[in-house]
């Protein structure tokens, strides 16, 4: 049955508490409490025993899907699991505890963690500096490309435009908008990478830069990094790579070796911090020597074996977060490289990759593939043989959630038509995979045989399907029947 209101449950009198009996005067705090303060009626609470609030709590994380309860198929989201380990190593009193303006004298534990997890990022990446600033990926593309700004700043012209692939995240042109660049797009080839040809179009000493993911959206890497971030240094603009994808390559290439010069890193998309939610989360930048001077306030510095913050840097931005980020995202990361080491970390990157090809053998028959190039982390279907059926790719995410998976990605890359975006991520098993993929493939066979029942899911869920036009223009959401 559905799960009713608390306040449907509540009946006037019960309680869940029972508190000590009171060793003061009862009005004492009324008496003397201002008359503004106080209320002049009880708050409207639900009374509801303890084991009612327990039970109705329970019932309601049931319904709820979560990496601990299943797999998370997102393409570009890299919904992994993350390790317990790594919760209580920040649950930990001298983690959790502190507080972020104690004198740095009592918290050189914890600057000597986020020194030392920016020095492992900055290997990764191939760079020379990173700020663990930024408190999402998105929030670390919009550092990233203020500091290509502040560059040509320092160079005595701001230019106009930021080259964009036309498979981008929707995030990028966001962040070149709101840093007072115009995106301009760029073309990808019948191979899914960036079209050369298009580039040489759009090169000239007006651009800026260049936002690009590596491997790209569409799981694919780009063979000719090395080419593009030639013509773009050329011209004076720098190479900034979004690092939504880094967890496909840790271990197997740096950003810095492909020519990029700065790079956000999404901590929970390659270091299994949390995702989703809303927060907190993490999105470090890391910069080569062009850019290490205007990283945001404040650096972490190291001298005689002590720890500063160092708030003194004249050429930064300055601060694009509340203190120096979220430093439990930091603490998770922190633990999860040290426990993994550089051979794990490369072997997560080649598991994810083995994943991904793997569930791809298994799907391409039955879906259209239609950039051929070998995807590493991840792969972008479409669902147009379905959709001449009758049954679109929104239906088949629909009744995924029958079969009590999550959906994946849908309708995105853009440059795919009736897109599926998967991606199993390394922490999947064969088994999950092989089971997943069955999945897919039976909904693929209802389409020929009883596509209604596909245009109909969800069927099993505690909500069935939204009415999408009219919960996208009236806040107070309604249901079909």
């Amino acid at each position: 049955m559905p799960e009713r209101l608390i306040f449907e449950i509540s009946r006037e009198g019960r309680k869940g508490y029972t508190l000590p009996k009171m060793d003061v005067p009862v009005d004492s705090f009324r008496s003397s409490t201002p008359g503004k303060y106080l209320r002049a009626t009880p708050a409207e609470l639900p009374e509801v025993s303890e084991n009612e609030v327990v039970r109705h709590f329970v019932r309601l994380s049931n319904m709820n899907y979560h990496i601990d309860k299943g797999f998370y198929p997102l393409g570009s989201c890299t919904m992994k699991y993350n390790p317990k380990v790594n919760e209580k190593a920040s649950a930990m009193s001298g983690n959790a505890d502190i507080h972020p303006l104690g004198p740095q004298e009592a918290v050189q534990g914890a600057l000597e963690l986020m020194y030392n997890l920016g020095d492992m990022l900055r290997e990764i990446a191939g760079m020379s500096a990173v700020s663990l600033q930024p408190a999402a990926g998105a929030q670390g593309e919009l550092t990233g490309i203020m500091l290509i700004r502040k560059y040509h700043e320092s160079k005595g012209k701001v230019r106009s435009k930021i080259l964009v692939p036309d498979s981008a995240h929707g995030t990028n042109p966001a962040s070149v908008a709101i840093s007072g660049y115009k995106a301009v797009s760029i073309k990808s080839n019948q191979n899914g990478t960036v079209d050369l040809d298009d580039l040489r179009q759009h090169i000239d000493d007006e651009v800026a830069g260049m936002m690009l993911t590596n491997p790209n959206t569409l799981g694919i890497f780009e063979k000719d990094i090395v080419k593009i971030s030639k013509m773009v240094h050329d011209v004076g603009g720098l190479m900034y790579m979004d690092g939504a994808n880094l967890n496909a390559i840790v271990g197997l290439v740096r950003p810095g070796d492909m020519g990029f010069d700065v790079v956000h890193i999404n901590l929970h998309k390659t270091f299994s911090t949390p995702h989703g939610g809303g927060g907190p989360g993490s999105g470090p930048v890391a910069v080569n020597d062009k850019l290490r001077d205007f990283l945001p306030v404040p650096v972490i510095e190291k001298n005689a074996g002590k720890f500063s913050l160092n708030f003194n840097k004249p050429n930064s931005i300055g601060k694009v977060h509340s203190f120096f980020g979220n430093f439990g995202m930091h603490v998770r990361a922190y633990t999860y490289i040290l426990s993994h080491g550089p051979e794990g970390l490369r072997g997560n990157s080649i598991n994810a990759v083995i994943n991904a090809n793997y569930l791809l053998s298994k799907l391409r028959g039955s879906f259209l593939l239609p950039y051929k190039a070998r995807p590493m982390h991840e792969f972008v279907l479409s669902a147009d043989t379905q959709k001449e059926r009758g049954v679109k790719t929104l239906d088949i995410a629909k009744r995924l959630l029958d079969y009590g998976y999550h959906a994946p990605t849908i309708y995105f890359p853009l440059i795919v038509h009736e897109a599926l975006m998967i991606e199993p991520t390394e922490t999947e098993t064969k088994e999950t995979l092989d089971e997943f993929a069955k999945a897919l493939l039976s909904i693929d066979e209802e389409t020929k045989t009883s596509p209604d029942t596909v245009k109909s899911a969800p069927t099993t869920t505690p909500v069935r399907r939204l009415d999408d036009a009219l919960a996208a223009r009236n806040v107070n959401i309604c249901f079909k029947e």
